[in-house]
């Protein structure tokens, strides 16, 4: 059975890989009306194509029904068949964290990511436990970790993260407002990395010290005011939906990558 359905995703997935966004300032509402200026509209959509490859399921049921349960299809059943790797500490977090709204304590950086489309919890189960985790290896534990609560839908992806954005920047604004002191990172994975250009888009200069994205629809955008020293992009090769590939497994590998984000972020917010 797990073969089928994995025969079956990727079919689907490989079938429409489309280039990514190219040179264009992150305007969103330019790229959600569909207009242009000067580029095609093919361009503006260029990402969501392969992120609406991984989700063969989404939008609608065989009955006509909506499908908003989201089990074993698209990314969560793929990523269930295809576990990423540990990143290398040997642990991972939980698939849900909530230093920030439980107010949990005030500790040197606060570690707020968004997960991608159908992920469980509030940190999915591809790459942000594992940063977290190998945050707190690198840091003696001195992260506040952070789930961004969005519906993580296939509208979210139509509408390049707006709901998971304006709740990112609520969350980063209530981590400052409680500890004024910590040095907020930014993490998202795929539609989660819209939310991350979204939510950067609504913050100040100063509010966020980095970000590390993984498998990003917008991956030549800016993380609003942050300069580009202070954001690393992870796109693996073959990958449909941050580069015109036709690996779906590729979308997947980011695990793999969550040491050397967390290393990144340590190393920008010069933590120790």
């Amino acid at each position: 059975m797990k073969s089928f359905v994995t025969l079956s995703l990727l079919a689907t997935a490989l079938a429409a890989p489309t280039p990514t966004l190219h040179g264009r300032q992150f305007d969103l509402s330019s790229l959600l009306s569909g207009s242009s200026s000067g580029s095609s509209t093919s361009s503006e959509s260029s990402g969501l194509s392969g992120l609406a490859s991984l989700f063969p399921s989404s939008g609608s049921t065989a009955s006509g029904s909506t499908d908003t349960s989201g089990s074993a299809s698209g990314l969560s059943a793929l990523s269930s068949l295809f576990p990423s790797s540990s990143g290398s500490t040997g642990t991972t977090s939980s698939t849900t964290s909530n230093g920030v709204t439980s107010n949990s304590g005030c500790k040197e950086m606060t570690f707020i990511f968004a997960r991608g489309t159908s992920e469980m919890g509030n940190m999915g189960s591809v790459v942000g436990p594992e940063v977290a985790s190998n945050l707190q290896s690198l840091t003696g534990n001195k992260v506040t970790v952070q789930g961004v609560d969005y519906p993580a839908d296939w509208a979210g992806n139509m509408a390049l993260g707006t709901a998971g954005g304006s709740k990112m920047a609520t969350l980063v604004k209530q981590a400052l407002s409680e500890c004024p002191n910590t040095k907020v990172v930014l993490g998202g994975y795929s539609q989660g990395a819209m939310v991350v250009h979204n939510a950067a888009s609504q913050l100040s200069a100063g509010q966020i010290q980095a970000a590390v994205l993984f498998g990003d629809p917008l991956k030549m955008q800016s993380v609003g005011k942050l300069s580009s020293s202070k954001v690393k992009e992870f796109c693996a090769l073959g990958d449909p939906v941050c580069e015109n590939g036709a690996n779906v497994m590729a979308h997947l590998s980011y695990g793999s990558n969550a040491k050397e984000a967390a290393q990144f972020l340590v190393s920008a917010v010069g933590s120790s």
